[in-house]
């Protein structure tokens, strides 16, 4: 049990729930409960919106997952990592300022609400939350072992004890605070998460005698440590083109991301979200996945992927400072499970049980299902958590693809294009969907390419296809 170490994390967390008491203050003399709770009532400005974004896409892949990955493969996963440099700028860039406007002329507090006043479509509704539920629910899930490992590293209890006390604080904090408590805690906890990655790749550099005796140290064990190929030559020029779709433009497809577009201020808070985001970002990927190959030279022998980051702070930094530097990867985990519990729950009250099943609940019927379904969908999550895969972050990336072969399409599309109909985004939805699943389960990447290329491909041209062969069938054009 590292009590120095845990005691500077425990002082984090303690101000996390403060924030999240804050929020469920002000939460009961709200207005709008649906705007205050799911989005913050769009009140961000670019400081906030740029540290959420980059705290809710930083997750357990970036300071847990892909530091392993890192670790086994060398310096090419740090060179195909960094396509995620300009995520932010694509989502604020491509849905901005049109994306804003239009979801406040249609009161949407989700982007399902989005896709129900462009398409006018049931079946894309509910299609749609069927896909936000099913691979945000893996997503999550990931977030759950990142955090269970964290813990089981610093206090020595078992996983599934480890794995208890974090979804015991995630909950509680989530469920009293909502999208206010998640947006104002992410400013703290993307500050922590950039402070925490350049401490600790200092540490990691100066702990292994500088850069060239790091690298002298890796070609001595396997020179394609220091190639962009990969320790086994697997990361060859199409895969790594092809998974800049994944984890660059395709994120403007993920539902967590794109609803941040809907929930700043102003455009000036938008434009100053896209640099600050930007620079954050680029700092924790480079960082943390630099620190994973570098750290190969300093400790070998690190059998689990997922312990690398972990096993590093404890071994080479004085109690207190790993302390700190432990609640970035807490920080990036809490920030982005409280994102996709506040999705997935916004998804299954607002856009199902409101719509369908009591479209005329109060406002007290809507608070009790909003936290009832908060609860039930993380201890469901507890449950597909108790055994983890080897590392989190090809289930992290799993739902990354589904989400994106569903969504990338349709809302760009639905956005700029004024032809697109509900038939084409409905085909769309189903091809993309199916053909990831296909693949995935029975190709991997096939021809060389990552699994969600062909999906997204094939997507987009079906949705253009079907679009311009039902133009006749629909009456109302697109913001008539």
């Amino acid at each position: 049990m590292h009590w120095q170490v845990i005691i500077p994390l425990v002082i984090f967390l303690v101000s996390i729930f403060c924030i999240g008491f804050w929020a469920n203050a002000r939460l009961r003399h709200s207005n709008s409960f649906l705007s205050d709770y799911f989005l913050g009532g769009r009140e961000m400005g670019g400081f906030l919106l740029a540290m959420t974004m980059m705290a809710t896409y930083g997750s357990a892949s970036s300071f847990i997952g892909g530091p392993g990955v890192a670790y086994q493969t060398g310096l090419g996963w740090v060179l195909l990592a960094m396509a995620q440099l300009p995520a932010g700028y694509f989502v604020l860039m491509i849905l901005g300022k049109k994306f804003a406007i239009i979801a406040r002329k249609y009161e949407a507090i989700t982007l399902i609400d989005f896709l129900k006043a462009r398409y006018q479509s049931n079946v894309i509704v509910l299609l749609s939350a069927f896909a936000i539920f099913v691979f945000l629910f893996a997503s999550m899930t990931a977030q759950w072992v990142g955090g269970a490992r964290l813990i089981e590293s610093l206090t020595g209890v078992s996983y599934q004890g480890a794995l208890l006390i974090f979804s015991v604080a995630v909950l509680v904090y989530v469920i009293i605070g909502g999208f206010a408590a998640v947006a104002l805690t992410d400013a703290m906890q993307g500050s922590v998460m950039i402070i925490g990655t350049v401490i600790l790749l200092v540490a990691v550099i100066t702990e292994g005698g500088g850069v060239s005796a790091i690298m002298a140290n890796l070609v001595a064990e396997n020179p394609n440590f220091v190639s962009p190929f990969g320790a086994d030559a697997s990361l060859s020029p199409l895969y790594v083109s092809t998974f800049w779709i994944l984890i660059g433009i395709g994120v403007i497809g993920l539902p967590q991301i794109a609803v941040r577009a809907m929930s700043y201020k102003e455009s000036k808070g938008m434009h100053r979200a896209i640099i600050i985001g930007t620079i954050g970002i680029g700092t924790i990927m480079f960082g943390m996945h630099l620190i994973g190959v570098f750290g190969r030279a300093v400790i070998p022998g690190i059998e689990v992927g997922d312990k690398v980051m972990p096993t590093l702070t404890l071994e080479i930094l004085p109690p207190v400072l790993a302390g700190i530097v432990l609640a970035a990867p807490m920080a990036a985990i809490m920030s982005t499970v409280n994102a996709l519990l506040i999705l997935v729950s916004s998804t299954l009250v607002k856009d199902v049980y409101l719509n369908y099943l009591k479209p005329k609940a109060n406002e007290a019927e809507i608070k009790r299902m909003s936290f009832l379904v908060t609860t039930i969908i993380g201890i469901a999550v507890v449950g597909f958590a108790i055994r983890p895969p080897e590392l989190l972050i090809w289930l992290n990336l799993f739902a990354f693809g589904g989400l994106e072969s569903a969504f990338l399409w349709t809302v760009v599309l639905g956005l700029y294009w004024n032809r697109a109909n509900k038939y084409g985004a409905l085909a769309s939805m189903v091809i993309g969907l199916v053909s990831y699943v296909y693949i995935y389960q029975f190709h991997g990447n096939l021809l060389g390419m990552h699994t969600v290329t062909i999906p997204v491909i094939i997507s987009l041209l079906v949705f253009v296809l079907v679009s311009k062969c039902t133009k006749q069938m629909v009456q109302q054009p697109w913001m008539s």
